[in-house]
């Protein structure tokens, strides 16, 4: 029975090859995305599965609580490291405790990285490599990690660094880090960990780096940034158990806030390792993993355009019900029950999944460089896992397509009557000749399709509204250099001789690419509260680099030298929020910091300027002196960049010549966060509209073609009694172009209420314009147009003699 099922589903869709392809190639096309995505969870979902306790491994989080109780939101994958050993020697419910100690290095994100430490890693307790289950090719794990200044290499790692193998014994040198001896290297296997690193060096090490302050110090409460904590409970143990003695520790030894005016507190949980990816967005993550909403958004949007398919399907499997009414009628006169016909067409829309499965597979090789091409996709180490158990899923997934793609239309074809069908094959079908759901369906389609459209324009306006604003400062001819422990007056002296370098100003931050400092500061110590300003670390020359207003009183002066440590520029929002009078009113206004009761004096007001990033409003902001900070220098040029470019190298070469060079275009580094946080919105969403109007259009061809078939008799006549090819093209297209005037209609609301909760919460934004929805709409009319004119052309220039010699 179930062969005879497939076997006719088999010569049903042969027979109608033209509207099979379109099924098979919309569906494949969707089907496509949802493929990759179900590969790219897949992958998530293996991370840290290699390790045969992890579930009895935990990491100990750090939440934010408000002073009513409430949980702030802000959770860290870090706590403070005190609480590794306190735990293993206070508590019978802990077998085991490792600490990672960030610091090492460079970190695992691509972003600020230093250009000459050559590994990036973690400093970890002796135990760590058994812990976590890491396997060492050369070595021995027992005592890798036990003396200072000793460290263990990834395969990887091993292979950039040396030409040997084994390179056991051998000695590196990490920055000002000191040198550190190889002794071990980690085998190369197909496990997947949160933790991402290429070297893991003794924790023994950070006492004595503490103590020639090369590192900060992190041996207490309120350190709890510093690093994660991980915990291997005993059998019989569970989390809750654990977290009730975390809430005693809280008490005994509770963390300092932040700042005098931070009156929250502080609570830690455990989170299993197994649920860190895909899981809840969390700071201080120690590698990359999923997000979970990032799974519902992927997913969400895929949903829609896999249901656009399944429209596809519902529709021309309705619309030609008109056709196979008779194989119906016929079916049940000769013994067939509605059941065996539901089944049918179930088969046949099964195959036909199947079929787009494999076509899908196909098109999933030409998105796949697309999917990991994008920056959240790179910056996060994403890939897309191929197992059997993804291809199993891949299966039950078409299985599930095409139950749900053809469930309707089996459920209504049926139920046909077999007297009414034989007498009348159209007669049971007249609930669908007017607004029914074949034009429901259509409606639906193209109003996601107009929704995707115009949310692409918008997302794009955006971003071309953050790249190429004014941001209130001069961001042309610049170079950064970072300094990468380089000195910075020798490089700027330097710099300084050459002739096509206008100026050359240290900082500790570039302007606008998402970072930010803050301090608070109180008019008087015995202040409850301090106004928080952000902060950025320049010298005399930072104004005149930048080109920015100084409104009122003075610049930083280079004979003060040093002392202009006592002093402050701040913006003109900074003077609102520390109620000053006026402009004039803050000069000579002495400040104190919270973090340590230091006073500095403001000496000079500037005008506003956009210091961080665009999506928010301008903050109050000072402007402080101190070298120890300065990490870039920002490098104004007169000519072109390249010639630019050979300057910095050159005066590079003679000052540090044994050190790599690291420089950029200041534009440039300012343009990557909001490429980084929008582009890959744009080319998601637009790949996503492209594949929704595609199969929209897809749909709309079938509809149209199939519809004009039925009519060619009707249109051949009209031609006979005079009709014009405009009049005739005009009355094909006519209903067709209400349903897009429909969609319009329905879309253009839901495009703006969807499209305005992420402008919301953006200060500098977009507008939802009528030149966005004009565009939208006028794309949305010319392809659809376009797909019907094209049968429509067909039918109304087709000769009548073809279709009426047999009348």
């Amino acid at each position: 029975m179930i062969r005879n099922y497939f076997l006719v589903a088999f010569r049903n869709l042969t027979r109608n090859k033209f509207f099979s392809a379109i099924n098979i190639f919309g569906l494949s096309v969707a089907m496509s995305i949802c493929l990759g995505i179900i590969m790219l969870v897949a992958d998530q979902l293996t991370y840290d599965r290699y390790n045969t306790r992890r579930e009895r491994i935990y990491r100990i989080n750090t939440q934010t609580v408000n002073p009513d109780g409430s949980v702030s939101g802000n959770d860290y994958a870090t706590s403070p490291l005190m609480l590794g050993e306190e735990m293993r020697t206070g508590y019978a419910g802990i077998e085991e405790t490792v600490r990672l100690r960030r610091g090492f290095g460079n970190g695992w994100i691509e972003f600020e990285q230093n250009v000459n430490i050559p590994l990036g890693g973690f400093f970890a307790d002796a135990n760590a490599l058994d812990f976590f289950q890491y396997e060492l090719e050369h070595g021995d794990k027992r005592t890798a990690l036990k003396d200072p200044y000793s460290v263990v290499l990834t395969k990887k790692a091993a292979r950039k660094l040396f030409t040997q193998d084994n390179p056991v014994g051998e000695i590196i040198k990490v920055g000002e880090l000191g040198e550190y001896k190889v002794t071990g290297v980690i085998k190369e296997t197909d496990h997947k960990s949160h933790i991402v690193f290429e070297a893991l060096a003794s924790y023994s090490t950070v006492e004595s780096l503490e103590a020639n302050e090369k590192l900060g110090k992190d041996g207490n409460w309120d350190n709890y940034t510093a690093g994660w904590v991980y915990l291997l409970l005993k059998e019989g143990y569970d989390a809750p158990q654990i977290e009730r003695e975390f809430a005693k520790l809280t008490k005994l030894h509770k963390p300092a806030p932040w700042s005098a005016n931070d009156n929250r507190s502080y609570k830690f949980y455990l989170q299993n390792i197994s649920e860190i990816t895909p899981g809840a967005f969390i700071n201080n993550s120690i590698g990359p993993f999923m997000p979970r909403i990032f799974v519902y958004f992927f997913g969400g949007l895929a949903l829609i355009v896999m249901l656009t398919s399944c429209f596809n399907y519902t529709n021309l499997s309705i619309a030609r019900s008109l056709t196979r009414a008779r194989e119906i009628g016929v079916r049940k006169v000769n013994g067939a029950h509605r059941h065996q016909i539901f089944f049918q067409f179930i088969a046949e829309s099964v195959l036909l999944a199947f079929f787009a499965l494999a076509v899908s597979v196909g098109l999933l090789l030409i998105v796949k460089p697309f999917l990991l091409n994008l920056n959240f996709a790179r910056v996060l180490k994403w890939d897309l896992e191929g197992n059997l158990f993804v291809y199993g899923a891949f299966a039950v997934f078409s299985l599930v397509v095409g139950i749900m793609a053809g469930f309707f239309p089996a459920v209504v074809l049926s139920k046909f009557q077999p007297v009414k069908v034989l007498k009348n094959a159209g007669g049971g079908l007249k609930l669908f000749s007017r607004v029914g759901l074949r034009k429901s369906l259509l409606v639906i389609q193209f109003s996601l399709s107009l929704v995707f459209i115009i949310s692409v324009i918008l997302l794009y306006n955006q971003l071309a509204l953050f790249t190429e604003a004014d941001h209130g400062f001069d961001m042309k001819n610049k170079i950064a250099v970072k300094l990468n422990s380089t000195a910075y007056d020798v490089l700027q002296n330097e710099l300084k001789k050459q002739s096509n370098v206008v100026n050359v100003a240290p900082v500790s931050h570039l302007p606008a690419t998402g970072m930010n400092y803050g301090d608070g500061y109180k008019h008087h110590l015995s202040d409850e509260s301090g106004v928080v300003l952000s902060h950025y670390y320049v010298d005399h020359n930072y104004i005149d680099n930048m080109k920015l207003n100084l409104i009122a009183g003075r610049n930083f002066r280079e004979e003060d030298g040093a002392s202009n440590s006592n002093f402050m520029i701040i913006n003109e929002r900074a003077v609102k929020a520390l109620h000053f009078d006026s402009n004039t009113d803050a000069l000579g206004q002495v400040l104190f910091m919270e973090a340590d009761s230091s006073k500095v004096e403001i000496i000079g007001v500037l005008k506003d300027y956009n210091h961080s990033v665009m999506m928010e409003q301008i903050q109050p902001l000072g402007l402080k002196y101190n070298p120890k900070n300065y990490s870039l220098l920002q490098v104004q040029y007169a000519g072109t960049y390249d010639n630019a470019a050979k300057t910095v190298e050159a005066a590079w070469a003679k000052v540090n010549p044994s050190l790599k060079l690291d420089y950029t275009s200041f534009e440039e580094e300012i343009g990557k966060f909001y490429e980084t946080v929008f582009s890959d919105f744009v080319s998601i969403v637009g790949v996503l509209a492209f594949m929704a109007i595609f199969i929209a259009c897809l749909g709309l061809l079938g509809m149209a073609t199939y519809t004009i078939e039925t009519r060619m008799k009707e249109i051949s006549i009209r031609k006979v009694l005079g009709s014009s090819d405009h009049a005739l093209v005009l009355l094909l297209s006519k209903s067709f172009a209400v349903l897009l005037v429909i969609a319009i209609f329905f879309a253009l609301p839901l495009s703006w209420f969807i499209n305005n909760l992420w402008l919301e919460m953006i200060a500098y934004r977009t507008s939802f314009s009528v030149s966005v929805v004009a565009t939208g709409v006028l794309t949305l009319l010319v392809l659809g147009l376009l797909t019907v004119g094209s049968q429509t052309l067909r039918a109304a220039f087709a000769n009548p003699a073809d279709n009426l010699k047999n009348e």
